[in-house]
């Protein structure tokens, strides 16, 4: 530990080798229970769950689920958005002793289609929203599912019948019928008896959750997340909160839940560290940078966890200087680098320090993390978190280190990293180094005092929003058009999202014509509203190489000589 370039860089009293608890995920929740059953775990629509009344819906939903045949070895899906369905379809999962498929809201029907027959998903739990009911498909068929639990958006809120009706008003409700093998999330939540209890011993050989990431080609692949890995996760999270001064008081928090549950860092730094401190999680649906101001001024949010975009709108709001932010304790920022302007902004509106992290779903969200005090380096994302090492290897042979002074592919270690990809253990050694470090896809540098800079990728992905987006898939949707012959998608910048898709066509007749609204309404059944296309140029050729091989390589270096070449107005 002490040739780790990193630890002269914790603050004082903190330590890199700290003890770090390895568990079932559930003990979280049955802990936050006990110690503290009257304080709200839950704030949703006007209406408060306290942790007692929280355990009590997480058990009875856990009878609900062994009824349908949950237990150890099978899959369950959630397609949620940030509902207490979520939160109690999570631990109620875990403690039938079952594991937890996140599907995103986001995806496109042939992509969570994808996503049941590789997980073998065999129960989804979703809502009757229209955008949700209607991507999953159908229980009869080749699909492994055999139950769908349906609930409703309004049945935890204070006004059940009113926030249906506005739902209904609003034609946001589904009108399919019912399905064979369907039940309804209250049928789950009537049952009572003996809730199954599980050793601690089996934390790391148990699956808690399997959590879909992208891939450069094919179809995206699921991070096998221990309950050894997510609890790990879980207690460097809170570790490093505390970093610099900045302690989270025990069952006196607030976090302003605006990240999506089911995107990994959500899951561990407000699902499963909220249980961990006993956080009151106010959950909202759906980002409204004026909603979020007024939540954090009136509500008296102290933990807001974000991604750059959402800060940024924050930030500006013309009137955001009328609400009063200085509840806020800590704020944490992942998924893309922070622009150091506004780090600045944010902390001059609310006097709380805007921490920067890196990580990925492979790494159950943690990475690094930036400390609250002590100096901090622009461009940088921080130093690696309690029991994480960090190395560089050489960009043509992994299992060599990197030449010294350039650049490497990271490489990370640590008890929070996965084991494996979910029935791709054949190709173990393609994303795992022969001493058993992940392979990140991302090159990078470190400064003397264990500070990371990431410079580049290897993997073709596109940070836009803070969600991982893959132009390949993008490619693969662009082709299924009747008129397109080629296509190459980049990142382009983006001030807000940081980058958007942009989509290099060569069309099939030479005299046809294709807008990118037309583009764009022909994708919008095939693609997630966060990998939609937001620029298109045709062109009559795309570059190749000798070979015939469509180039991006030669198209960025021939976009980056055009950019060069432009004066400077």
């Amino acid at each position: 530990m002490s040739t780790f370039p990193w630890v002269k860089s914790y603050p004082p009293g903190t330590r890199w080798d700290t003890p770090l608890t390895i568990e079932r995920v559930e003990r979280l929740l049955d802990r936050a229970r006990t110690n503290w059953p009257e304080k709200s775990a839950l704030s949703f629509m006007g209406r408060t769950i306290h942790f007692a009344e929280l355990g009590e819906l997480v058990d009875r939903m856990t009878v609900g689920l062994r009824a349908l045949g949950v237990g150890p070895g099978v899959h369950v899906g959630l397609l949620l958005p940030n509902t207490p369905q979520y939160v109690i379809s999570f631990f109620a999962i875990l403690k039938a002793g079952g594991t937890v498929v996140n599907y995103s809201p986001l995806d496109a029907a042939n992509t969570i289609a994808h996503k049941i027959e590789d997980s073998q998903t065999q129960v989804m739990i979703t809502l009757d929203l229209a955008s949700l009911y209607d991507k999953v498909p159908n229980l009869t068929g080749v699909h492994p599912l055999r139950h769908l639990v349906v609930g409703q958006v309004g049945e935890f809120s204070a006004h059940p019948d009113q926030v249906q009706a506005q739902l209904a008003t609003a034609g946001q409700l589904s009108a399919s019928p019912p399905r064979a093998g369907q039940v309804s999330f209250q049928h789950l939540l009537a049952h009572s008896g003996t809730v199954p209890s599980f050793p601690d011993s089996e934390a790391h050989q148990h699956i808690a959750v399997l959590q879909y990431t992208g891939g450069t080609t094919g179809f995206p692949k699921g991070a096998i997340l221990t309950h050894a890995n997510l609890s790990a996760a879980t207690s460097q999270a809170t570790h490093f909160t505390a970093m610099g001064g900045t302690l989270l008081q025990e069952g006196c928090e607030r976090i302003l839940v605006a990240l999506p549950m089911f995107h990994v860092y959500a899951m561990v730094v407000t699902v499963l560290m909220g249980a961990r401190i006993g956080a009151e999680l106010v959950l909202v649906m759906k980002f409204d940078p004026q909603q979020i101001l007024r939540d954090i001024a009136e509500k008296h949010i102290t933990c807001f966890p974000g991604v750059p975009t959402m800060f940024t709108a924050l930030v500006s709001q013309p009137n955001v200087a009328d609400f009063d932010l200085r509840s806020l304790k800590t704020c944490g920022s992942g998924g893309a680098p922070l622009p150091i302007e506004l780090l600045r902004r944010f902390e001059s509106l609310t006097g709380c320090t805007l921490s920067e992290g890196w990580g990925m779903s492979e790494t159950s969200a943690l990475g690094t993390f930036t400390p609250t005090s002590g100096p901090r380096k622009p461009g940088s994302c921080g130093i690696p978190a309690p029991g994480v090492v960090i190395e560089f290897r050489d960009l043509d042979d992994p299992n060599r280190p990197s030449p010294p002074g350039q650049a490497g592919e990271i490489v990370i270690t640590g008890p929070n990293v996965m084991p494996d990809y979910w029935q791709k253990e054949a190709e173990h050694a393609e994303f795992f180094t022969e001493d058993g470090f992940l392979r990140t896809g991302d090159v990078g540098t470190m400064d003397e005092d264990g500070f990371l800079y990431i410079v580049d990728r290897t993997k073709d992905m596109l940070l836009c929003g803070g969600f991982n987006v893959y132009p390949r898939l993008i490619e693969e949707a662009i082709y299924a058009h009747p008129l397109v012959q080629e296509v190459i998608v980049i990142g382009i910048d983006d001030p807000y999202r940081g980058q958007s898709p942009k989509a290099f066509i060569k069309l099939l007749n030479a005299v046809a014509e294709l807008s990118l609204q037309e583009l764009q309404d022909f994708l919008k059944d095939r693609l997630g509203k966060h990998e939609m296309v937001h620029a298109m140029e045709l062109r009559i050729d795309l570059p190749k190489t000798a070979v015939g091989k469509l180039s991006k390589r030669m198209l960025l270096d021939e976009l980056a000589a055009a950019t060069a070449q432009r004066p400077t107005p």
